[in-house]
């Protein structure tokens, strides 16, 4: 009697088995995640304030964090990879991923130029609200210098303008490209989704500064020293000028409460939201391929900065969320150090980089590398060794290791390309121009050097995963937009639609695939009637996969026929590499 009751579990088991694997439903019948649960106000730890004058002011945020440059350059570059030596520790596909193989909107990330459609004016704006931020010609004595910068290549102060503060930031040698940088890469970073910072060029009278009686600011390393009218000379001495202005970046103080740097990897144990670990996020992997785009090779977490934002500002309690930002971009488009053989590397190699050491040691130093190829452009020398000359996105390094880059994956990648596909040459433009350069000359090499590089950006991750997006469907038809051809990245002839069709349990068939202006493609569907079955029947389940010929895979769309009135429900989508390109 218990072999048989045994024997008939066993077939039970067996036949739900079989259901399943019959059951051509991946994706349920509902819409994909589009907002992430991060933006919800939660409630935090409250403490006394160590940095309010009495000391007995309520806190309720997440703690301060501060990064300690030093280390993270060491950790990372050494005892990190040590650390992970011995694990197996084989990067899988990024967690914050909705059915559409897309970012929801986030603390992290916000959907812009990816999305909806976005005007040049729109990219130029940034951040920064409508209308002029600082008045251009203020009274002598008008802006307060309250506070020095106290780290971060570029030097500065903070300025306070009728309850309004700036961070103002200054040249180098390389005069015109840190305070162009900073204002030009905050605007390509917003508009692409990530938060970044309204930074503007501004130039000002020297008279029109006044500064806080005693002031001193603290380095990264090293004792707090004054800063007094000397100090601000030092500042003031390189940066551009235009007649008896001088040039800086103004950063309008970012909202909320600063916390201090995220990092790029683990999680805050004082933030009930962030429960992915860092490094697993796709936003945070695939911005690893904006800061190829734009050189930004000092893309470190003390560049970047986290903000408790309470709903209620004014009361101490309120709940609220942490917003995350990158800022100090000014490093982008061919920071220089002191010493050239690091220069020449930025982007090419870490400063430590014992792949490079190891190879150089086996070849006796013989073999050529990108940066011994490097050259300054004649009359673009500004913008040190940036150019598109050499750029390999595979091979693109920041200043040492970061452990969200180092997991990228072939998709995360892919995600950040078909965002960053969306920039025309006129948004590029527009973002360039608010660099504000003397030289007309500069603003138009920068522009070109910026389209060459997204170029050979979505030539290579175009290549493999499907850039097909912004998917539409009725009853009849599906459409897609494909950006490799509306970017004109493949020549005309290399592209070779087809698509296949797969309803229920049936078996795929070829279907017809309608070729467009600007890139869409319409695959036909046909017509059933499905009016008994309910909507989320396996009979209604519908697969489709459209591949465009450039070699890489095709994209499958996965829906619902609901019948000619309601139309196709689209629910989930992939993007298979070229030899899964028969998997339905």
């Amino acid at each position: 009697m218990a072999s048989s009751s045994r024997r008939f579990v066993l077939l039970l088991i067996l036949s739900v088995a079989a259901c399943a694997h019959d059951d051509p439903r991946r994706f349920p019948l509902a819409p994909p995640v589009m907002r992430d649960q991060d933006l919800d106000p939660v409630a935090t730890g409250c403490r006394r304030d160590a940095n309010a004058k009495d000391g007995r002011q309520l806190v309720c945020a997440p703690e301060d964090y501060e990064s300690s440059f030093s280390w993270d350059a060491v950790d990372n570059t050494i005892f990190r990879p040590l650390s992970k030596f011995f694990q197996a520790d084989a990067a899988s596909e990024a967690k914050n991923v909705n059915a559409f193989d897309e970012v929801p909107d986030s603390s992290w990330f916000v959907n812009r130029i990816g999305a909806h459609p976005m005007s040049p004016e729109e990219a130029a704006r940034g951040y920064c609200p409508e209308g002029p931020e600082l008045a251009a010609n203020p009274s002598d004595g008008s802006w307060l210098i309250d506070r020095g910068k106290d780290n971060g290549a570029n030097p500065g102060f903070r300025v306070a303008v009728g309850g309004t503060k700036f961070m103002f930031k200054t040249d180098d040698d390389q005069i015109e490209r840190a305070t162009a940088a900073t204002a030009i890469a905050s605007r390509l970073y917003y508009a692409a989704g990530w938060w970044a910072p309204c930074d503007a060029v501004v130039y000002f009278k020297r008279s029109a500064l006044r500064l806080t009686p005693q002031l001193t600011v603290k380095a990264n390393v090293g004792p707090a020293r004054p800063f007094d009218e000397a100090a601000l000379e030092r500042v003031l001495a390189r940066t551009g000028r235009r007649g008896d202005l001088d040039r800086a970046t103004a950063s309008r103080w970012l909202p909320g409460r600063p916390l201090g740097p995220f990092t790029y990897e683990g999680k805050r144990a004082d933030d009930p939201s962030d429960v992915i670990d860092h490094e697993d996020r796709r936003d945070l992997r695939g911005a690893r391929v904006i800061a190829a785009w734009l050189n930004h090779f000092d893309s470190r977490e003390q560049n970047t900065m986290s903000t408790w934002m309470p709903v209620d500002p004014k009361n101490p309690r309120s709940t609220g969320h942490v917003r995350h930002w990158y800022i100090d971009l000014g490093d982008c488009f061919g920071s220089e150090w002191t010493v050239d053989g690091f220069s020449r590397r930025h982007g090419y190699s870490y400063v430590l980089d014992f792949g490079a050491i190891a190879e150089d040691f086996a070849t006796l130093g013989l073999v050529e590398r990108p940066w011994d190829r490097a050259t300054r452009t004649p009359g673009a020398e500004i913008f040190g060794y940036f150019t598109a000359a050499h750029f390999d996105p595979d091979r693109w390094r920041g200043e040492y290791p970061n452990p969200a880059f180092m997991r990228m994956t072939e998709h995360d990648a892919a995600w950040a390309a078909r965002i960053i596909a969306r920039f025309t040459p006129e948004h590029v433009s527009a973002a360039v121009h608010v660099g504000d350069f003397t030289n007309p000359e500069h603003e138009r090499f920068l522009v070109r050097v910026l389209l060459e590089r997204q170029r050979l950006l979505l030539l290579r991750y175009f290549s493999k995963l499907s850039p097909l997006t912004d998917l539409s469907a009725d009853g009849t038809r599906l459409c897609a937009v494909d950006l490799a051809r509306q970017t004109e990245v493949f020549s005309a002839n290399a592209f070779r639609y087809s698509a296949s069709v797969r309803r229920g349990r049936g078996s795929r068939s070829d279907a017809r695939i309608d070729v467009e202006g600007n890139g869409r493609v319409c695959v036909a569907l046909g017509a059933r009637d499905l009016r008994s079955l309910p909507d989320d029947a396996p009979d209604r389940y519908v697969v489709i996969s459209i591949a465009n010929g450039t070699g890489s895979g095709p994209l499958v769309v996965h829906a619902y026929d609901l019948g000619p009135m309601r139309g196709i429900r689209l629910v989930g989508m992939d993007r298979h590499f070229p030899d899964l390109a028969g998997a339905p």
